[in-house]
């Protein structure tokens, strides 16, 4: 099973280019999205992962999609390779979306929940729910 999901910050606007033998569009951007954990005495990390959507999810992540929205996408990891103009051979991992998501309240300061939200409850994926919580004595396994 291929299955991805992230909730993360636009780092930049997605850009958006069409395919040479079909006219598809294609929306490409990278997600900001922090580890669920930081180091005690270090700021929380964030690993940053490239997006790719087609089609018609292509088309809402560039109609509505901007840098520093948070946005939640799930879709699969994909490996792609190409040689350059000089032969070197060139390895990219990114996530195809297939569906893209709100996941910032409605409007700046007003309440509500995120249609991200509504689809994966009122904790964030991956996230372990208002039952848990983590001390600063606990030991983490890291």
């Amino acid at each position: 099973m291929n299955k991805v999901i992230l909730m993360g910050r636009l780092t930049r606007d997605p850009e958006v280019r069409y395919t040479q033998t079909n006219n598809t569009l294609v929306a490409s951007f990278s997600l900001a999205v922090n580890r669920r954990f930081a180091r005690q005495g270090e700021e929380r990390q964030a690993d940053f992962f490239n997006i790719v959507a087609w089609a018609k999810t292509g088309e809402f992540c560039s109609k509505y999609f901007k840098k520093g929205q948070q946005v939640g996408v799930i879709g699969r990891l994909q490996t792609r390779t190409w040689d350059d103009d000089q032969g070197t051979k060139h390895y990219i991992t990114e996530v195809v979306a297939e569906e893209a998501y709100f996941a910032d309240s409605k409007r700046d300061g007003e309440a509500g929940s995120s249609a991200f939200e509504n689809t994966f409850g009122n904790t964030a994926p991956g996230s372990m729910g208002a039952d848990f919580e983590v001390s600063s004595n606990d030991d983490l396994p890291f």
